[in-house]
């Protein structure tokens, strides 16, 4: 009773998470939806025609006139369901899904649960490397997997080719943009499906597009793969279903509509544009001080410091974590300020 009556975690030292403090209007719609089930869409009708509108809503984020899809409890949900469409649509004993090393780790999840083989690539900084990509594939790839905005340096893979390596091969293309996605349409990349064949995304709208968790998104150009998912429900109102979870909160469904209502496209171009500024302030900060930067892509900051300061700023309150190659994470989210960077390097600087 006691943990109940604590406050929860603030984010004024949070510096590792790709979740942020949902907008006031995500905030108020998700207690108002909190006891709707978007899983039983016949019963729960209004909940349901809100995860039209968020797919809707989503589709014009990812270039996307006629979007299928629906709110899934995170990126990990839509990453495994991605897997699974392309394993089901393809008669083969021996399906294998190609990916990047810096791929999520949901991708390992789904081969352990779907029973895939999972073919990892090498990156060419920090991105696939396509040529490594085009010596994966065989008759039994079912899927190619490309990052648009990676966990760990947030960079963005050569989508357009890799697409074009996946049909060639005759597999689906995946593109995993769950924090990426919000941040992107204001910059040059060709990351979405107005740029390059893809098949189905993974997009956050509980990340940068500061919904409530939990808030995820899984995106099919074509409602017909979504046709792979589907079990019959038999003793509910719904016929069929085509979600993992089942049971699902109506709280995401309702913030996700509201937080996009409230700000796409110029809440979100302008949180950009702010995330991106303080990324390369810290990163011309912690240059300037002799650390090793990855030079910033997207609001995400990579440099060499040693484990032992890491721990020492954790001691001190700040939530930083660490890439798989142990360079110092910092994730410049919507909650990051400014005023809160100079204070982290000011501790950096006390040892």
């Amino acid at each position: 009773m006691q943990r109940l009556e604590s406050a929860p975690q603030d984010f004024d030292r949070v510096l590792s998470s790709m979740c942020t403090e949902p907008h006031p209007a995500a905030r108020q719609a998700a207690e108002r939806f909190l006891a709707t089930n978007p899983g039983d869409p016949e019963t729960y009708r209004t909940v349901a025609d809100l995860e039209r509108d968020a797919v809707e809503l989503l589709g014009t984020v990812t270039g996307l006139p006629e979007p299928a899809g629906y709110v899934t409890s995170g990126g990990t949900e839509a990453n495994i369901q991605a897997v699974r469409i392309a394993r089901n649509r393809v008669e083969t004993d021996d399906p294998n899904v190609v990916v990047p090393t810096h791929a999520h780790f949901s991708f390992w999840k789904a081969a352990d649960l779907l029973g895939v083989e999972l073919r990892t690539v090498p990156a060419r900084d920090h991105r696939a490397n396509t040529d490594a990509v085009a010596e994966s594939l065989d008759g039994d790839t079912v899927l190619v997997v490309g990052v648009a905005g990676s966990t760990e340096y947030g960079y963005v893979d050569p989508i357009p080719e890799l697409a074009e390596l996946a049909h060639d091969a005759g597999a689906l293309f995946h593109v995993d943009a769950a924090w990426g996605g919000f941040y992107l349409p204001f910059t040059e990349h060709r990351w979405h499906f107005g740029h390059a064949d893809i098949d189905t995304m993974t997009i956050d709208p509980h990340k940068v597009g500061q919904a409530a968790v939990p808030a995820g998104g899984l995106l099919s150009r074509s409602p017909t793969l979504l046709d792979e998912l589907a079990i019959d429900t038999p003793y509910l109102e719904s016929t069929e279903q085509v979600t993992l979870t089942g049971t699902r909160s109506g709280a995401g469904v309702a913030s996700a509509v509201a937080a996009m209502e409230a700000l796409w496209p110029d809440g979100y171009r302008e949180q950009y544009r702010r995330s991106m500024d303080n990324a390369r302030w810290l990163a011309d900060e912690l240059a300037e001080r002799g650390y090793d930067v990855i030079e910033p892509e997207l609001p995400l900051v990579a440099a060499d410091v040693s484990q032992s300061l890491v721990e020492k700023l954790r001691d001190r309150g700040w939530r930083v974590a660490r890439t798989g190659s142990d360079e110092l994470r910092v994730v410049c989210m919507p909650h990051v300020t400014r005023s809160m960077l100079r204070s982290f390097v000011a501790d950096l600087d006390w040892y």
